[in-house]
């Protein structure tokens, strides 16, 4: 079992923002912007594009509620979708809050939030979704 299942599975804590049976939202530890979430399928698959399309479909229908649920929470200018990695074998989509391109350089000094700001966004985010 890889981390981001573990993840999903509550087997290693996080701050979770939104899920359902087939998949799961939490915050990124190292984010570029409050609100930086991931939303992973709750299925081991390494690469976005082996999921077949029914399920992509509902993926991506999954990531649209969680990132309108990041807008109402964090109010931006637009919710982007970064789709990379390599580092976890586990297929994920990066969604942030964005006011500028800018916003989306992972070259870019990451924010360090306290586990109470950490929380604190994750219900943030959970209330919207559920709204």
């Amino acid at each position: 079992m890889d981390i981001f299942s573990k993840i999903a599975a509550g087997e290693i804590p996080s701050y979770k923002c939104a899920e359902n049976d087939e998949f799961y939202a939490f915050l990124d530890i190292n984010p570029l912007a409050k609100g930086h979430t991931l939303v992973i399928p709750r299925r081991e698959v390494d690469y976005i594009f082996d999921m077949d399309d029914d399920e992509i479909g509902r993926f991506e229908q999954f990531a649209k509620r969680v990132a309108v649920a990041i807008r109402k929470a964090f109010p931006c200018k637009k919710v982007a979708q970064v789709v990379l990695g390599l580092e976890v074998p586990h297929a994920h989509i990066h969604l942030i809050p964005m006011n500028s391109e800018a916003d989306v350089d992972f070259r870019k000094d990451k924010l360090q939030l306290s586990k109470e700001e950490m929380q604190q966004t994750a219900d943030m985010i959970w209330q919207a979704f559920r709204d």
